[in-house]
């Protein structure tokens, strides 16, 4: 018998169970615990006048006649719609005015777009008209050997490819086609943009802009008054491209191409001015002047387009850490590794025993060693050629440092200020010109040393190509117009060449879409010479902080063995067995985040006690090498006073979770937590170990934390695995 509950009573039950309902309906339905089942679908609609991009996840339709225009933008895990206006599919700036490529006229109301007024709209006669379509599945850019370097087992990318045909519709631009491309992701609401422009007359053609993405989007906020800077920008969605510097570790500062702007047609908007942050356009910066000669073709960044469900920062970064795991699988590489400073061939081969007797995997040869790469002679190259040989007989990788930038070598190769028309004005003071006659040499001979040596890791320091050069002389560029453009695209073959020989890189800036596989997590170098006890709390930050947008295998850290910046005997490790609680929590605490650090010294143990403690804690991070490479769920940020500590998550492994906690305090504490693991894919109970000790099953809370409590130690740490509650295995 049913008992009917009535009453304000009832009504506050209902919305409560509701509420829960949509909870729970929700986690059981996010793309980012479970898999989506359906497949990228492109089709005609049903009148054939719409193609329609669709992946359950997200959908993309077009208007294609009279000419093509992005009608509807829809994020269908929410219902949300993206777009309020047509806007051109790009736009080319060419001898300094501007073409339209694609795009509908004749919406007067900007706020919304209805339907029914598609068919009334028209097309500019000198816009780039739409000609056909063609499909096919998606193919990976970068072909790497994914068995060479262990690294986090992803499914390989699926999805359908779809490239629009243009002509130019403007009689001066005849013979000019521009293509553009959309990738759709099965799995994944995202969508991936990019230009190709074809120059098939039998003249140049100046490009001062390349605009690959126009989308008129659906405002943030409504605000009367206020500045452009600080309203809030449209956040439903995500982009990023492959044209990213700035020596920030982090892709939001190193962005070159996202340029948000006011729409002054939208003129029923609310802000007075109209100056509402509601029209994105994306192009490179400092990128004009790029000649397009008879024949060739120009290749556009590639935007990557990300929906996003909700406002939550850490969702919204296990959205991106994924979509990198999908389309960059190489960034999920993740070798153990030293950083050796050696002055000799016997240093080097003493550390590649020792990394073979502890587990470690490679040795990258640190600067401030004797490795010099632009030593073209046939002895240099023989004798790392042997070091090679050796390390790989004990099946150990090698690598080196290679100094690109903040240094001169030429006034007729360094970066030429266009203020002083001299050498200076690059990033980090001087710098040589990846375009200068060195620069290509360098190039060069960076692929002949790792052809002739056999090396298999590359640590560049540089180049940075967001220097502009403003020499005419350079070959690799025409002058300061192009010279940013020529230079990113000789590091970007330069970085995919070595990725699919097989190098494992690790470069200075954000370039992981392009080829490289780690950059730092972000941290202050002469920290490093701070004491250990600074550091342990200092590098537990950088984890935290860096571990939002990256994987764990995208960023390194630092442990300096021997001195670095000045620091002292409070600040190293040296000798090793002296500092063996410190050795082990700085390592437990990368091990434990999944995180490679740069061990900086010449050696890894000089005591037997302290190589077992090495091999202790490397077989360690080995039998939970796949849940530690996981996504990082944030608990709390390290601050001295309290504990701290980071959750990864899994829902594919039979390790769901593994929880890394630390007590920096002096005193032993005894804390109850909240731990949530919705992203463990768990929603009733979870089977919970200490340090592989007993099983203990916590039923999950409606919110799906546990609260579990631990006791630690003062300055000491402790780990949780979390399994399902049906997984004997323990």
């Amino acid at each position: 018998m049913k008992h009917r509950i009535q009453g304000p009573l009832s009504l506050l039950l209902l919305m409560l169970s509701g509420i829960s309902g949509a909870f729970a309906q929700s986690a059981s339905a996010d793309w980012l615990i479970r898999p989506v089942t359906s497949t990228a679908q492109v089709s005609k609609s049903a009148n054939g006048k719409n193609i329609v991009l669709d992946n359950g996840l997200v959908k993309r339709v077009f208007r294609i006649s009279p000419n093509m225009a992005c009608i509807d933008y829809t994020n269908l895990s929410t219902g949300r719609q993206l777009l309020r206006s047509v806007q051109q599919e790009a736009s080319l700036v060419i001898d300094g005015k501007t073409y339209r490529v694609g795009g509908l006229y004749g919406q007067k109301e900007k706020a919304y777009l209805l339907p029914e007024w598609l068919d009334g709209f028209t097309s500019g006669i000198e816009d780039f008209q739409y000609v056909s379509y063609q499909v096919k599945p998606i193919s990976p850019r970068i072909h790497w050997n994914d068995s060479k370097y262990w690294a986090l087992k992803t499914k390989a990318a699926s999805g359908k490819a779809v490239s629009f045909l243009y002509k130019a519709g403007a009689n001066e631009l005849h013979g000019l086609e521009v293509t553009v491309n959309y990738e759709l992701y099965d799995g994944l609401p995202l969508i991936v943009k990019s230009l190709t422009v074809t120059n098939k007359s039998n003249k140049s053609f100046k490009i001062d802009r390349l605009v690959n993405e126009v989308l008129g989007m659906v405002e943030e906020e409504s605000s009367v008054e206020g500045s452009f800077e600080l309203m809030r920008k449209p956040s439903g969605i995500y982009f990023e491209t492959n044209y990213a510097f700035n020596n920030s570790m982090n892709y939001a500062n190193s962005d070159q191409t996202t340029h948000w702007k006011p729409d002054s047609t939208y003129t029923s908007q609310v802000h007075y001015r109209l100056q509402t942050p509601v029209l994105l356009e994306i192009y490179p910066d400092k990128a004009p002047g790029i000649e397009l000669k008879a024949g060739e073709v120009l290749n556009s960044v590639r935007t990557h387009e990300l929906l996003m469900n909700t406002e939550d920062r850490e969702s919204r970064g296990l959205a991106v850490r994924k979509m990198y795991r999908t389309i960059a699988p190489w960034t999920s590489a993740n070798p153990i590794f030293m950083h050796l400073i050696a002055k000799n061939a016997v240093q080097v081969r003493t550390a590649v025993d020792q990394c073979a007797a502890t587990g470690y995997e490679a040795v990258i040869i640190s600067f401030g060693s004797y490795l010099n790469m632009e030593d073209t002679t046939q002895t240099n190259l023989s004798q790392w050629k042997q070091l090679a040989d050796y390390a790989h007989s004990k099946n150990i990788k090698i690598g080196g440092y290679s100094l690109f930038s903040s240094r001169s070598i030429s006034p007729e190769d360094d970066v030429i200020s266009a203020k002083t028309g001299k050498p200076g004005g690059a990033f980090f003071g001087k710098a040589p010109c990846f375009g200068s006659k060195w620069g290509l040499w360098y190039r060069d001979n960076i692929k002949n040393f790792y052809t002739k040596t056999g090396f298999d890791i590359w640590e560049n320091d540089g180049p940075y190509p967001g220097d502009v050069c403003a020499s005419t002389s350079h070959p690799g560029h025409h002058g300061l117009e192009d010279s940013q453009w020529r230079q990113m695209e000789i590091q970007k073959e330069l970085y995919t060449w070595l990725n699919e020989k097989g190098v494992y890189i690790n470069a200075p800036d954000w370039y992981f879409l392009d080829g490289t596989h780690k950059i730092a997590l972000g941290y202050r170098e002469v920290n490093f010479a701070l004491s250990r006890a600074q550091q342990k709390i200092l590098n537990r930050q950088n984890i935290y902080d860096a571990t939002w947008e990256k994987t764990p295998s995208m960023g390194w850290g630092f442990v300096p063995l021997t001195a670095y910046h000045g620091g002292g005997s409070e600040s190293t490790l040296e000798p090793l067995s002296e500092h063996l609680n410190d050795y082990e929590q700085l390592m437990m605490q990368y091990y434990g985040a999944g995180i490679q650090a740069c061990y900086r010294g010449p050696r890894l143990y000089d005591t037997e006690q302290t190589k077992q403690m090495v091999i202790r804690v490397i077989s360690w991070y080995k039998k939970y090498r796949d849940i530690l490479n996981s996504d990082v769920i944030h608990l709390r940020r390290a601050d001295g006073r309290d504990w701290d500590g980071i959750l990864h998550v899994n829902p594919t492994l039979n390790e769901k979770g593994l929880v890394m906690l630390y007590n920096p305090t002096n005193q032993k504490i005894s804390r109850t937590i909240k731990v949530p693991l919705k992203y463990t894919g768990l929603s009733a109970a979870a089977r919970v170990n200490e340090k592989g000790g007993a099983v203990k099953i916590y039923k999950l809370n409606r919110d799906y934390t546990i609260d579990l409590t631990f006791t630690i130690n003062g300055g000491e740490y402790t780990w949780f695995v979390v399994e399902d509650q049906n997984n004997k295995k323990s």
